[in-house]
């Protein structure tokens, strides 16, 4: 759901003020030297990866990033930056773990690519010093708010590949932060091999259930604090559009310039459409299940709807990476089968 506006201008206040300490700390690494010898961590991170064309640029909403050498030492901040630069042969030093899975920062469709577990970096309000002392030499921050304050923070630190245009507020799909990534780290045929890949597995989900197409779906969650519904130009609508499905026309038509929208107890039918999917955050399932107002809804009614109960699927789903759409493709379209008839 969309941060509050105060959670966000107490991210900007703490990034004006890390600024200064950023400075100072970065004068006394350059004065330690060079961090080449000093991790062997810094030289996987390149490993599997073949030498790109350097300098690299990465367009973003900011201006045109260069990349002038093969990065060793990547901090990985933006949502499943970390998992896509996995994927493409990487090893983040420091990453941020935005759902949050714990451990190392990943789902289990990324367990094991690790080779040393990364330092774990705040999401909203990540810790600038923190980021200072991994020493980077490229920082990714492609699926973020697209704050100006947060990204001229990180620049100072290293070369920073932020949201695209158009990319505020989490806007970011699953193949353009593949794309910007794999640029960055000097492997665009790479990135382009996994995209099509993975493309092709939503090509085949998508023709083995024709019963999708045109179908309507609401995708929304709850909350502690209420219910909401996400909106075109995100993951989870991109991920059931790619299917066959339609968007609820409702919720499109209050769309703004966050990627969900609030809907109100007393406005609950707005979650009706030929299919309905829930996923609770940081409540129990029954928490909607249960829920008598939900129950109401003239698609729960009917037995159109799905509430996820599994933490894996609800998380494959939300977190939208190169990587979990197919373990969500594997887990979710089955579930989509049961409760559309054909």
């Amino acid at each position: 759901m969309n941060a509050s506006a105060s959670r966000a201008r107490r991210s900007r206040r703490t990034s004006v003020l890390a600024a200064g300490a950023v400075a100072a700390l970065l004068v006394g690494l350059s004065a330690c030297g060079s961090s080449d010898d000093s991790d062997s961590s810094a030289s996987a991170a390149s490993e599997g990866a073949s030498a790109g064309a350097f300098p690299a640029k990465v367009a973003t909403k900011f201006g045109e990033v260069t990349v002038d050498k093969q990065p060793r030492r990547i901090v990985a901040l933006g949502w499943g930056d970390a998992e896509t630069v996995l994927a493409l042969g990487g090893q983040p030093v420091g990453a941020s773990d935005w759902l949050p899975f714990g451990g190392e920062g990943v789902g289990p469709w990324a367990k094991g690519m690790y080779d040393k577990k990364p330092e774990l970096i705040g999401t909203m309000e990540p810790e600038f010093e923190k980021i200072a002392s991994l020493q980077p030499d490229l920082i990714l921050d492609t699926k973020s708010s697209g704050d100006r304050t947060r990204y001229d923070t990180l620049k100072k630190i290293a070369p920073t590949v932020g949201v695209p245009k158009g990319g505020d507020q989490y806007k970011l799909s699953w193949e353009q932060q593949t794309t910007m990534i794999a640029a960055a780290m000097g492997v665009p045929e790479k990135g382009e091999k996994l995209i099509a890949e993975t493309g092709k597995k939503f090509e085949a989900a998508a023709k083995a259930h024709p019963e999708f197409k045109g179908r309507t779906i609401t995708i929304g969650s709850r909350t502690s604090e209420g219910f909401g519904v996400y909106v075109g130009g995100t993951g989870r609508i991109d991920f059931v559009e790619r299917l066959g499905f339609k968007n609820n026309p409702k919720a499109e038509a209050q769309a703004g310039e966050g990627f969900s929208v609030s809907v109100s107890k007393e406005n609950l039918d707005m979650l009706d459409a030929d299919l309905t999917v829930m996923t609770p955050i940081g409540i129990p399932a029954t928490d909607i299940s249960g829920d008598p107002l939900y129950k109401a809804v003239p698609s729960v009614k009917a037995g159109n709807d799905i509430v996820f109960d599994d933490k894996d699927i609800s998380q494959a789903f939300a977190t939208d990476s190169v990587l979990s759409v197919s373990y969500a493709l594997e887990k979710v379209v089955p579930l989509f089968a049961e409760k559309v008839a054909k």
